[in-house]
């Protein structure tokens, strides 16, 4: 298995929580997310090198939050972009040109090591493996300005998680596109440079913290023992 890294994105405002404090650092169960979201990465593989990609302005907070929390994993710090691909540009950055990345969102701490274990494994064999899950609810394609719908078959469907994850000289490659308001994640990126997407089963844990809702799912997850933390 090639070299193994894995760049973690957290660059949200916390705008749709309604405070102040960016979202990555809100805690749950008396713990900052961020934290929480790079320590399953090294409870998967402890010499896994992590780039923890921040806003430039976040930087001396993250560095209170480890001294206050003894937050000890090792872990490089780069600087964000204006936007999520500029970001990770700024991550790829610092990566040797062999391997395999895997690229995560700051605010999804609980992927299980199984899910992180098979996008390196698929991504070695493949060149990339983007996790997904099937949709549960109904879904309808608008037109216009929304007055008309069409339902559409949810079989044919996934929703789009992270970690994508990549081998390194083909995401370099992708991220050397000019950036386009298409480019939504990773696997847009590279799907935009030529390449087919490969497709993994994702964990329903793994979700995405953005609402106030969301930290009470999160704060069940841990009580009820079901993270893979």
């Amino acid at each position: 298995m090639p070299e193994k890294y894995v760049i973690i994105v957290a660059g949200g405002s916390g705008s749709r929580m309604g405070g102040a404090l960016p979202k990555q650092f809100l805690e749950v169960n008396g713990r900052p997310i961020l934290m929480r979201t790079i320590e399953v990465f090294f409870s998967f593989d402890p010499s896994i090198a992590v780039i923890l990609v921040l806003p430039q302005s976040n930087m001396a907070l993250w560095k209170e939050l480890c001294e206050e929390h003894r937050f000890l994993p090792a872990h490089q710090i780069v600087a964000g972009g204006a936007s999520r691909f500029q970001s990770v540009r700024n991550g790829l950055k610092h990566l040797p040109d062999k391997g395999l990345v895997a690229i995560h969102d700051g605010v999804r701490p609980f992927v299980s090591a199984e899910v992180i274990a098979q996008g390196f494994e698929v991504a070695s064999k493949q060149g990339n493996a983007i996790v997904s899950l099937p949709l549960k609810e109904s879904i309808r394609e608008v037109s216009g300005s929304g007055n008309k719908s069409a339902a559409r078959d949810r079989s044919k469907y996934r929703l789009v998680q992270t970690p994508q994850t990549f081998d390194i000289g083909l995401i370099k490659k992708a991220y050397m596109q000019p950036e386009s308001a298409l480019f939504t994640d990773d696997a847009s990126v590279v799907e935009s440079a030529g390449e087919s997407i490969v497709l993994i089963e994702g964990n329903e844990e793994n979700i995405k913290i953005t609402h106030p809702a969301d930290l009470l799912i999160a704060d069940a997850f841990l009580k009820n023992k079901k993270s893979p933390i």
